[in-house]
């Protein structure tokens, strides 16, 4: 039975949040299908809608005559408390059906602060919070994203985690299920069934072992069926993967609300602190062709006048001028923008967003990430000081009037010199823009210091996060500095970021202290209205753990790591490389110059960089 919604909409705020019914979604009859699948994503509407892994998946179980999909997003607290009161369950937006009559409900795990609406939205959809609570009868909860790569912290939750791109692996899971249904096997059958798909790790499979001072010595497999390692899988041909034409246009106003297309997976230039740089490689583009074919698709389906080139770095794709040059031909009498949301910092990007930033103009964002060139080798962020100017300068000479400069505070061998020189090259950006001819009451060059949070497997995982008390002293000294005309500072909060470190780094033993916040009331902690610092820190108090412990670690490399059992493709090998060479200034090479840096991932899961130009022989150092 659907959920009945209309005697609570009119009390909550942005009602459209709920109610479903959006151009290009998908409603299919339950009694023409055999296993059906709850996409949930852990925090509102408005997040969930902006994310693209949602679309892509959303298209790749609904194009399946046999299996549907739909979708469900966190409420609001307005919307929470009313569900509470009049006990309504939590429920899907296409049917309104309660999300434990599914078969399936699918998480996405993007950001560490959203764990605990993981298990707000299970406690709302009277789905038991334990995986071993849970009957025959219940869904089964499963989880993928980037924070899967270190699920273990919600490993107690969740019955499977799949690692990887999943239109490379959800047919396959959904064939899986609708196999052991029909075979009447039982639940644990049913998850050693999946345990048999490649990316597929059971958590509940495997015994976590830990010495008297609470440290993982080992991650053992309970069952000989389940693998000791699980590698992730990945999309081999990207041009050929599947890929939604008719997204659903939101009721609402989303974060981003635009057309995108995926220009490229993956990125090879090696920033040290970013994850996303290891779990999506190799790199692998799509053509022009097929680009402008879907470009064309998505606009006549939906009727956006913005497309956005979507991917870590839109840059560096190979055939990045034809694309936009044929884009803005084709659309820009059409009013239709093109918009690029990671500019590099060079002039080339800067006369590549002058071309396509005709039909509106918006500010640019550069990512320095650090202050000083040694800090910047540190990081293996090979941008110089000359290159930002010289950015900047052909931006403002443009007509660019505003800059944002992306840094990072914390990150391994910073000293205050380093902050220090974020406020240097700070008042550089304001003389250039005067300089150019910007006038000086119109220029606006804003500075946004984040914490650095170490992410596993990338070759600062063994690094700590730095104290509280000296990330706020960073930050107060940034204050003081970047005062004056045309200087706007913020900086990220450090108490989430400290509490992101935490469940990033942490093992299963914070699994009771989710549970235990989620009883207090934590939830929605992506949001600072929401986030309750101190409700956390009873949350640690009452379990008889310590953040500190789990933030402040400095591992060794002899160290059983958390997350050592799953495997994102690089070698542990390379980043103990990579992390001695950070320590020692060194910076390494992008492999797309066609010199192999021996990550250890093209051959492991071969599969070819589609890289025009580069040679395939030019990455044997791998193997």
């Amino acid at each position: 039975m659907s959920v009945q919604l209309e005697h609570l909409l009119s009390r909550v705020e942005k009602p459209a949040r709920y109610i479903g019914g959006e151009y290009n979604a998908v409603l299919k009859d339950w009694d023409d299908v055999k296993v059906r699948i709850a996409f949930a994503f852990p925090d509102i509407y408005e997040v969930g809608m902006s994310h693209l892994g949602l679309q892509i998946l959303y298209h790749v179980v609904n194009r399946r005559s046999d299996a549907l999909m739909e979708r469900v997003f966190a409420p609001w607290v307005d919307m929470e408390a009313l569900m509470r009161q009049q006990q309504v369950l939590l429920f899907a937006l296409e049917s309104r059906r309660p999300l434990r009559d599914f078969d399936i409900v699918a998480f996405t795990l993007q950001y560490e602060l959203s764990f605990s609406n993981v298990l707000n939205m299970l406690d709302l959809a009277r789905i038991p919070l334990y995986a071993w609570e849970r009957a025959e009868d219940d869904p089964l909860v499963i989880a993928g994203g980037p924070c899967a790569y270190n699920p273990e912290p919600l490993a107690d939750f969740l019955d499977a985690v799949f690692l990887g791109e999943a239109e490379e692996a959800f047919d396959e899971i959904i064939s899986a299920y609708q196999a052991a249904k029909e075979q009447s096997l039982s639940r644990r059958e049913l998850l050693l069934a999946l345990g048999r798909i490649p990316g597929v790790y059971l958590p509940s499979f495997y015994a976590v072992q830990y010495d008297d001072r609470g440290r993982v010595t080992g991650i053992i497999p309970r069952d000989p069926a389940v693998p000791r390692k699980v590698a992730k899988r990945v999309v081999a041909d990207l041009n050929e993967a599947p890929f939604p034409t008719k997204p659903i246009v939101p009721n609402i106003k989303v974060v981003h609300d635009r057309a995108v297309l995926e220009v490229f997976r993956g990125c090879t230039r090696g920033c040290r602190f970013c994850q996303a740089g290891v779990i999506y490689r190799p790199v692998r583009e799509r053509d022009v062709n097929r680009l402008m074919a879907q470009a064309d698709a998505i606009i006549r389906n939906t009727g956006y006048d913005e497309v956005s080139l979507a991917s870590l770095s839109t840059t560096d794709y190979s055939a990045i001028r034809p694309l936009v040059r044929e884009l803005v031909e084709r659309y820009a009498d059409r009013k239709v923008g093109i918009s690029l949301p990671s500019t590099r910092v060079d002039a080339f990007a800067v006369d590549l967003a002058k071309a396509i930033q005709e039909v509106r103009k918006s500010g640019l964002t550069f990512a320095p990430e650090a202050g000083t060139q040694r800090l910047r080798d540190v990081i293996n962020k090979r941008v110089t000081e000359e290159d930002l100017l010289a950015a900047v300068t052909a931006a403002f000479k443009a007509g660019w009037l505003r800059v944002k400069l992306y840094f990072m505070l914390g990150l391994p061998t910073e000293t205050m010199d380093d902050v220090e020189g974020i406020n240097i090259l700070a008042r550089k950006v304001i003389d250039t823009g005067l300089e150019a001819g910007v006038p000086a009451n119109r220029l606006s060059v804003t500075i946004s210091a984040s914490s650095f949070v170490p992410k596993p497997h990338t070759p600062f995982q063994w690094e700590p996060f730095m104290r509280a008390d000296e990330l706020r002293t960073r930050q107060d000294c940034l204050k003081r500095r970047l005062k004056g005309r045309g200087l706007v500072f913020c900086a990220h909060d450090v108490e989430t970021s400290f509490l992101e470190a935490v469940f990033a780094r942490g093992d299963r033993r914070l699994g009771a202290v989710l549970a235990r916040a989620r009883e207090l009331g934590c939830r929605l902690d992506g949001w600072r209205e929401w986030f309750s610092p101190e409700l956390w820190r009873q949350a640690f108090a009452d379990t008889g753990l310590t953040p500190e412990e789990f933030a402040y670690r400095r591992f060794g490399y002899e160290d059983v790591l958390p997350w050592d059992h799953l495997e994102a493709g690089v070698s542990k090998a390379f980043l103990v490389a990579e992390h001695k060479r950070a320590l020692a200034g060194e910076t390494t090479a992008d492999c797309r110059a066609g010199r192999c840096t021996g990550c250890g991932l093209c051959p492991t899961l071969e599969v070819e960089p589609r890289i025009p130009g580069v040679a395939v022989d030019a990455h044997q150092a791998c193997l």
